[in-house]
């Protein structure tokens, strides 16, 4: 397919671009949201030109999310959670301009590194893959994950960890992974009795993001008005330098090693590449000490590696029919839709509808670049908005955000639940970041662990009988202990200063 010779794909191509940036940059919906309204309609397309559209959202989608969370500390989707901690205080300090500006460039930079090593080794990085990750170094590799992450948005350490631990609590709720037994759907609280179906699917996190970040920062942004310490954000239009970049190369090419490698595994993808590529750029950072006050690196190390996983997560959806996240389990039905089954007989039967994949993800991030200036000039001037009148749209984009979700106006209290506790986690010093991030991984790592338990009879022992698995999980206590030393260490540097 000649994208440029063809003004129906070259239309799609546009419309997908165009869509995934705004849908992903709109609090309250993303690129799942543009993806499942149009979803249907692509029975009537080309499959090439189907393919192509949701390739285009994906990479479009994953790069918007970030707008919202360097302007309105909210994040578009999970994987833009950590740009917040570092994007909005940069917006504060009026360099909204230079906080998207890098965003614009590392996710192209790592969209395009990714789609290039996935084009060049798709094939054998898939059978890599498949042979050396079971569920033993799925795992690992989250535990690995969580380790290094817990405290990233935590005024401490010990509160980063509560923090995951009560994202992992939730998890917990729905049915167990193992003997599909139903867990907290009926009890009693409090002397009143409950049951609810709703609990057996589980807590979805889309609403818990959306508390978390876009209602909570309602909450705090109207507090802050009423007692009158409201900080206004301020628009700048600045990109960043050539010499900023520079400072930051190695941080870019950490992070789309990182991105990359979490992209390819199934379930794992863009969300921990990204909070691994930023707790990753604030362990060997010069400038560690200003990460969360406005230190660009941290824009450039989560934006690069969430970017990065988007290529990676093709690799098992097209070598081996395994879809990584919700998006690509639209591709792979849309692959079906039209009669052709994702795995190792794709690259022979439809060879040409795989390098419609690899050119449409090339060319979105390549032209990122472009749009993202043009949007950079435009969408920092909502921030001249007063916020008395952008509150009540956030709040009805959210609440539209969460029913849409499951169509149950019980996500909608959930979201305004989580609204409260993610204000409150906010003012006592907890992140809610990590409660995020153990509730998304939380699942992946349950059912990981089943798994590997049942392979392994039950024994602890067989994780340190696979090499990658023991060696992640090794990794993940020795940075369990190099962060309480840490903490420890900054506890009586403190105390040495009061004395």
């Amino acid at each position: 397919m000649n994208l440029f010779g063809d003004w129906h794909a070259l239309l799609i191509f546009t419309m997908g671009l165009l869509g995934g940036m705004i849908f992903g940059a709109t609090p309250g919906v993303n690129m799942l949201t543009l993806g499942a309204v149009v979803l249907p309609f692509t029975v009537t397309m080309l499959p090439e030109h189907a393919i192509m559209l949701f390739s285009v959202i994906y990479c479009a989608g994953v790069f918007g999310g970030a707008i919202t969370a360097i302007l309105f500390n909210i994040p578009g989707a999970p994987e833009n959670a950590p740009t917040c901690f570092d994007g909005y205080p940069m917006t504060l300090r009026g360099e909204s301009g230079k906080a998207i500006g890098a965003a614009v460039s590392c996710s192209a930079i790592g969209g395009l590194a990714s789609v290039i090593l996935m084009m060049s080794a798709t094939g054998a990085i898939a059978g890599w893959a498949i042979r050396a990750f079971g569920p033993q170094e799925i795992f690992a590799l989250i535990f690995f994950g969580l380790a290094v992450s817990a405290s990233i948005g935590a005024r401490t350490l010990w509160k980063g960890w509560l923090s995951v631990m009560a994202g992992l609590l939730i998890a917990t709720i729905g049915t167990d992974p193992v003997g599909g037994i139903p867990r907290f759907n009926e009890g009693s609280l409090l002397g009143l009795s409950f049951h609810s179906y709703y609990l057996s699917a589980g807590i979805h996190f889309i609403p818990i993001i959306l508390g978390f970040f876009a209602v909570s920062e309602v909450f705090a942004q109207a507090m802050n008005i009423a007692i009158g310490t409201r900080e206004r954000p301020q628009a700048g239009l600045e990109f960043p330098s050539a010499a900023e970049f520079w400072r930051v190369r190695w941080t870019m090419l950490r992070s789309v090693a990182i991105g990359f490698f979490a992209g390819i595994l199934p379930g794992i993808g863009a969300t921990l590449a990204a909070f691994l590529g930023y707790s990753q750029a604030q362990r060997w950072s010069r400038n560690r000490k200003n990460f969360g006050k406005g230190e660009i690196e941290g824009v450039v190390a989560s934006e690069t590696a969430n970017n990065a996983a988007t290529g990676a997560a093709m690799i098992p959806l097209l070598a081996l029919g395994l879809p990584g996240g919700a998006l690509t389990a639209m591709m792979m039905g849309i692959f079906q839709i039209h009669g052709m089954e994702p795995g190792p007989l794709i690259f022979i039967n439809s060879g040409d509808l795989v390098w419609v994949t690899f050119a449409a993800m090339f060319w979105a991030n390549l032209l990122i670049i472009f749009l993202g200036w043009l949007q950079t000039k435009t969408v920092v001037h909502l921030l001249r908005i007063p916020f008395r009148w952008l509150a009540p749209g956030i709040l009805m984009l959210a609440i539209v955000g969460a029913y849409a979700l499951r169509n149950l106006f019980i996500d909608v209290w959930v979201m305004f639940i989580a609204g409260i506790a993610g204000y409150l986690l906010r003012r006592t010093g907890y992140s809610a970041a990590g409660v995020v991030l153990g509730l998304i991984l939380g699942k992946l790592g349950e059912s990981a662990f089943t798994k590997s338990m049942q392979l392994m009879d039950y024994s602890f022992l067989g994780f340190f009988e696979r090499p990658v698995a023991a060696a992640l999980i090794l990794l993940g206590f020795a940075a369990i202990g190099l962060s309480i030393a840490g903490e420890f260490r900054r506890r009586d540097e403190q105390r040495a200063l009061l004395d």
